[in-house]
C-alpha cells in the first residue's frame, strides 16, 4: 500500500476541514502537558492535584471489592440505570447533609467523575458564542469544557474571600450591556482551585442574593468541601437555594478518583436534560464503580477516613507554607488555604511563570502557570503549587528548588530587564494573599 508522504509545508492531518467548527476550541492544558515530565522520579512535581490514595485501606477496599463481585456480582457487572445507582443516590444525600443539603434521591444525577457532570450541564446549556461567568482565576478543566462547546467566558474578579460580589454585578451588567445574557455562572467556592482560598459567609448570602435578582444560574463545583483542615463543612450554596443552583460533587477527592463517580443535583427541570444527556454520553455511569462506592460507604468508616485525608492534607500543606516562608524571595505572595489541595502564588514584579516553567523543569521541580486557569491570557505572573501528592519532605525540596529559581530570574531581571508579567487577576480584582515573603530582615 502506498503511503501518502508529506512535503515541506504541507498539513499532516488529512481531516482538518472535516473536523466540527467547535474542536478548534480543544487543546491539551498547560496541566496535561506537564504529567510526562512531572512523572520523571528525579522532578519534584507541584503541578498536578492527584489525590493522595496512600492513606487509603487498600486491604479493607479490596475485601469490599471481592464481596461485592462474589455477592452481587451479576448486578455489578451489568447495564445499570442513566441516572444512576438508586442506593448510591440516597447514601449521596447523606454525604451532602455534612454541607446543609436536603435533597432526595431523585433530584441526583450520577455521571462519570464530577468532570463529565459539568460537561453534561455545559451541554445542555450553551449555544456557540454564549456566555459564561466564571472566576478569575478558575479550574482549568472547566475553562477546556467551556471552550469545546464555545463557549464565551467572562472573568469575574476573586481576592482572599473569594468571588468578589460588585465585580459579579458589573460581568452582568456588562454582558447586558453588549446584547447578551449570562447562561450561568460556574464558581468553586470552598478551597477554590487554583487559588485554595473560600468564598466568605457573608459574600455567599450576597452572591445567592445577586444571581437571584438577575435570573442567573449558579454552577456550584465543590470536590474539596469535605476537606477544610479545621471546624466543619462550610454550608453549599445550593443548601440556601435549590432552585437556583446546580451542585457538582464527586467521591474522587474523599475516596478514590480512578473509579470516576461524581453527581449533579438540579432542579427537577434541569435534572431530565441531564439524564437525557448523560444516556446520550455514555448510556449509564458504570455500575461497577458505582456499587463499590455504595459499599464502601455502607460497610467502611468513610468519616474516619475523610478525617484521615484531612489530616495529611493539613500536614502537607504546613510543609508547603513553611517552605515558602523560609525560601521564596521578597516580592513573592501567596494565598494560604484552610483546606483542599492547592497555594495560589504571585511572583515578584516582573516575572512571567509561564517563560520560566522550562528552567524549573531543568532545576527538577515542576508547577502550572496561572495562564492555565484564565481563558484570556492573563495569570502571567502567578502560578499553582499543589501540595496534595508529594511527601512533606518532597514539597519543601520542590519549594526550594523553585525558589532558587526565582531568584535566578530576578537576578537575571536586574542585570538585563524585561517587560513586567502584567496584573494576576482580572476583573478589576487585585489579590490581596495572606501571606508575604520575609524581607532580608524578617529572614
Amino acid at each position: 500500500m502506498n503511503v501518502p508522504q508529506s512535503s515541506p509545508g504541507s498539513r499532516l492531518d488529512n481531516y482538518v476541514d472535516r473536523y466540527a467548527a467547535r474542536t478548534a476550541g480543544m487543546t491539551a492544558s498547560e496541566v496535561r502537558a506537564l504529567f510526562a515530565v512531572a512523572s520523571r522520579p528525579e522532578v519534584v512535581s507541584l503541578a498536578g492535584g492527584m489525590p493522595n490514595i496512600n492513606a487509603l485501606p487498600l486491604d479493607a477496599v479490596a475485601d469490599t471489592v471481592a464481596r461485592l463481585v462474589a455477592e452481587r456480582g451479576t448486578v455489578a457487572l451489568q447495564y445499570g440505570s442513566g441516572q444512576g445507582d438508586e442506593t448510591l443516590r440516597g447514601q449521596i444525600c447523606d454525604v451532602m447533609r455534612l454541607e446543609g443539603i436536603d435533597a432526595h434521591p431523585d433530584d441526583i444525577t450520577v455521571t462519570v467523575g464530577s468532570q463529565q457532570a459539568l460537561d453534561l450541564v455545559t451541554r445542555i446549556f450553551i449555544d456557540p458564542g454564549d456566555v459564561i461567568l466564571a472566576e478569575a482565576p478558575s479550574y482549568v478543566g472547566a475553562l477546556s469544557t467551556f471552550a469545546s462547546y464555545q463557549a464565551n467566558v467572562v472573568h469575574v474578579g476573586m481576592d482572599d474571600d473569594g468571588l468578589i460580589p460588585e465585580h459579579l454585578e458589573n460581568a452582568i451588567a456588562a454582558v447586558r450591556a453588549s446584547g447578551k445574557r449570562a447562561k450561568f455562572l460556574y464558581t468553586i467556592p470552598n478551597f477554590h482551585n487554583p487559588m485554595g482560598v473560600c468564598l466568605s459567609p457573608e459574600r455567599r448570602a450576597r452572591i445567592l442574593e445577586i444571581c437571584r435578582a438577575a435570573d442567573l444560574l449558579i454552577v456550584e463545583d465543590n470536590p474539596y468541601g469535605l476537606l477544610g483542615f479545621d471546624g466543619d463543612p462550610m454550608r453549599a450554596l445550593r443548601a440556601d437555594d435549590a432552585d437556583g443552583v446546580v451542585y457538582l460533587g464527586s467521591f474522587s477527592k474523599t475516596f478514590a478518583p480512578g473509579l470516576r463517580v461524581g453527581w449533579a443535583v438540579a432542579p427537577h427541570a434541569v435534572r431530565e436534560k441531564l439524564v437525557l444527556a448523560a444516556e446520550a454520553s455514555v448510556l449509564s455511569p458504570p455500575v461497577f464503580s458505582q456499587m463499590t462506592v455504595s459499599a464502601y460507604l455502607e460497610t467502611q468508616p468513610w468519616r474516619a477516613q475523610i478525617k484521615t485525608y484531612r489530616e495529611m492534607y493539613r500536614e502537607r500543606r504546613d510543609a508547603m507554607l513553611d517552605a515558602l516562608r523560609t525560601y521564596m524571595p521578597p516580592g513573592a505572595t501567596w494565598t494560604n488555604p484552610a483546606g483542599g489541595f492547592f497555594v495560589w502564588v504571585t511572583l515578584p514584579e516582573g516575572l512571567d511563570a509561564k517563560a520560566m516553567l522550562p528552567r524549573a523543569v531543568t532545576a527538577r521541580v515542576a508547577y502550572v502557570p496561572g495562564t492555565a486557569f484564565y481563558a484570556d491570557g492573563f495569570g502571567a505572573s502567578s502560578m499553582r503549587l499543589s501540595f496534595c501528592y508529594p511527601t512533606p519532605d518532597r514539597i519543601r525540596e520542590g519549594v526550594r528548588r523553585l525558589a532558587g529559581v526565582i531568584s535566578q530570574e530576578l537576578e537575571l531581571r536586574s542585570m538585563f530587564g524585561g517587560p513586567g508579567a502584567g496584573p494576576a487577576l482580572r476583573g478589576g480584582a487585585s489579590p490581596s494573599p495572606t501571606t508575604q515573603a520575609p524581607g532580608p530582615d524578617l529572614a
